[in-house]
Formats: structure tokens, C-alpha cells, sequence
């Protein structure tokens, strides 16, 4: 007989606690969220459906953007509730496991690996840092190009005089990203001073995600708890000092970027 599915959330301490979430959080699909326990963990866990969740059925879905987005939202939500009472590994979306001896396989195979991640975020949040450059608003619209022809048949500005305002134009443009990037530069010099760890992610590609404005900082850092308004203030400010940018915050979150260690940390721990 087949087992049954079942979807993994993130794996925390097992304490004891009866249900380490709070009441009435439900995961993908509508299940119910429990525990399944295993040498000290705890992996947060609830039931799938199998026409949507088997290896091949999911592959098919995870072109789904609609689908995908659903799960998503599911899969932060029991993190996001995990990571209020407590500390919470996050695993990969949509890892999916057959039945309770599944899900203790892999708190057996991850062990090391789990309970490394719990002794180094314990008590620690994930803040997201996005800096983004407008548009030059008066000043993109003041250096629109006129074609060259439709200047000289009004007698306007001559052939080498349009270049010349062409060069300056351009030469505005690369000081302002370059002044975008300083103050990217600067915000991130800043915080990662105030955090134990920083991560530097790519750049969101705005056709994805639908903002128009030019993303040149997407950084993530790990926080104590206690140390959260802080750092949430220090956001404030350097969003009010750097004209010409938008800085977003969003967390606290449960600390998706810094579940694996450092390189750094590997190396020292090797030497």
C-alpha cells in the first residue's frame, strides 16, 4: 500500500511541547500541521495529496506559477508561525516525504546539519534589505532625445551640438547609477556592520517581480532578537538621508539565507 505523503516546513528543537505551533495553522493544501519527532528534533509536517505532490505530478506543477505561488504562501505561513515561538530551520519548498519513517529518515540523514543550524540561529531573525533607484522623474524627461533631423529642419541645434547634449546626457545618467550604487554600497557597509551575518542575493529582475525601478541592493541579515528595533530604526534613517532611493524592509523572518554556515566558518572550523 502506498504511504502517505508528507509536505516538510522546517525542523526545530523537540522540547517537549506538545504542538510547537500555535492553534489552528494550516499548510498546503489545508492540513493540518503537526510534529514528527526524532532524536531530539522536531520536523513540522502535514499531509499532501499524491495526484499533486508524486515526482511526476510535481513537476508539472512547479510550472505553475499560480500553484507554486499558493504553496508558497503555505509553506511561509507554518515557518512564519514556527519562528514566533521559537527557532525554526526552514527545508526547501516542496520537499515532500513518504509517511512518518520519511520524515525521520531525513531528520536522521540531516541531523548534524540540523542541530548545527539551531545552535547557530538560536535567538536570531532574518531582516530584508531592498534598495531600489527611480526614475529620474524631471530629469529623464528633460533628457529625452529630440531627434536630430525634426531639431535641424526647425532650426534647432545643430548636428554637433545635438551629440554634445547626447554625450552629457549620458555621462548624467552613469553618475546617477553611480551615485544609486554609493548608496547601496553605503547601506550595506552599515548594516552588515550591525549584523552577526550578511547575504548578498542577485538583484531582483523587475519582469519578474513588476517593479519598475532598478533593484541595486538585495541583502539579507541575521539579527538577534533583542537587537531587531535597532537595526529596524537604522533602516529608517538611511532611507531618510539617501535622496534619490527607496529603501524596503521587510521581517523579521524565520532565517531562510543563513540556514547553511559561512564559508568562513567551514574554513576556521577545519583549521
Amino acid at each position: 500500500m502506498t504511504r502517505e505523503l508528507e509536505y516538510a516546513y522546517g525542523v526545530v528543537r523537540d522540547t517537549g511541547a506538545p504542538d510547537p505551533l500555535p492553534p489552528g495553522v494550516l499548510g498546503v493544501a489545508g492540513g493540518p500541521v503537526r510534529a514528527v519527532r526524532h532524536r531530539g528534533l522536531a520536523v513540522l509536517a502535514s499531509p499532501v495529496p499524491a495526484e499533486e505532490f508524486e515526482e511526476g505530478p510535481l513537476r508539472a506543477r512547479l510550472e505553475d506559477l499560480a500553484w507554486l505561488e499558493e504553496v508558497a504562501r503555505a509553506h511561509q505561513r507554518v515557518v512564519n508561525a514556527a519562528g514566533a515561538v521559537g527557532c525554526v530551520v526552514p527545508v526547501g519548498m516542496a520537499t515532500v516525504c513518504r509517511g512518518e519513517e520519511g520524515l525521520r529518515r531525513m531528520l536522521e540523514e540531516g541531523h548534524p546539519r540540523f542541530t548545527g543550524a539551531l545552535d547557530r540561529l538560536e535567538g536570531r531573525v532574518e531582516w530584508g534589505v531592498k534598495v531600489y533607484a527611480g526614475p529620474a522623474g524631471a530629469e529623464a524627461a528633460a533628457g529625452r532625445p529630440t531627434p536630430a533631423g525634426a531639431e535641424a529642419s526647425s532650426g534647432g541645434l545643430s548636428g554637433r551640438d545635438y551629440l554634445r547634449r547626447r554625450t552629457a546626457q549620458r555621462r548624467a545618467q552613469e553618475q546617477r547609477w553611480q551615485r544609486a550604487e554609493d548608496g547601496a554600497r553605503l547601506v550595506h557597509e552599515t548594516l552588515a556592520g550591525l549584523a552577526e551575518r550578511a547575504r548578498l542575493h542577485p538583484p531582483q529582475d523587475g519582469r519578474l517581480s513588476g517593479v519598475t525601478d532598478r533593484n541595486v541592493l538585495n541583502a539579507a541579515y541575521l539579527v538577534p532578537h533583542e537587537h531587531s528595533e535597532g537595526f529596524a530604526e537604522r533602516v529608517r534613517e538611511l532611507a531618510d538621508r539617501l535622496a534619490g532611493l527607496r529603501v524596503e524592509l521587510t521581517g523579521p523572518w524565520a532565517p531562510y539565507s543563513f540556514v547553511a554556515p559561512d564559508p568562513a566558518d567551514r574554513a576556521r572550523a577545519a583549521s
